[in-house]
């Protein structure tokens, strides 16, 4: 059955393509193939404020310029992250603009006492692609995956995103062309399957 899938490229650097960018297109071309009906969003393309305060995640107006994104995400029933590791995270504009699109009465909303009665994002599923220098295996075993852990239980599971999947690639500096196609078909074959 034939999938709404949204791609989030959370690489901040717009000036030249990465890795990431190549997985990207990898399977988003498989989904492609598969019938998946399949939308983008290049994070380091928009241009939106940090979020300061409490105060402007509750209440404040949500930038023009992530309305797009923000219905998308709406529109999506599964999610594709795709981020390098920058100091063990993702990095700080793919946050940003999480926090962003994430508001209360959009991500998750309220009832009575308890502010987190609805997730607003359930029925969705997601798959984070992380690519990174050091050997994944190090990254999830040894560091044990602490960062997408925490963006799969606290921002993706909490606004009721499930099940959630990863893609951990590890070394892409030193990737052999080989590897590398080796990735670029594994994340295609993910896209003709909307997995």
């Amino acid at each position: 059955m034939a999938k709404r899938i949204l791609l989030l490229q959370g690489h901040p650097d717009a000036s030249q393509r990465h890795f990431g960018h190549a997985l990207a297109s990898a399977y988003a071309a498989g989904a492609a193939s598969a019938g998946h009906e399949v939308r983008s969003i290049d994070v380091a393309t928009l241009e939106f404020p940090l979020l300061r305060s409490q105060q402007e995640w509750e209440h404040g107006a949500l930038p023009a310029s992530l309305q797009e994104a923000q219905d998308a995400i709406a529109w999506a029933e599964h999610l594709v992250l795709f981020f390098p590791l920058w100091l063990g995270d993702m990095p700080a504009l793919f946050k940003g603009f999480l926090e962003q699109v994430a508001r209360p009465g959009f991500a998750f909303k309220g009832e009575g006492k308890n502010p987190f009665a609805h997730k607003g994002l359930a029925g969705r599923s997601a798959r984070i692609v992380v690519t990174m220098g050091m050997p994944a295996l190090v990254y999830r075993w040894y560091f044990r995956a602490h960062s997408v852990k925490a963006l799969e239980r606290n921002i993706l599971g909490f606004v009721g995103i499930a099940p959630i999947h990863e893609t951990l690639i590890g070394m892409v500096g030193g990737l052999s062309p080989e590897a590398a196609g080796k990735w670029l078909a594994r994340l295609e074959k993910l896209g003709r399957q909307g997995a």
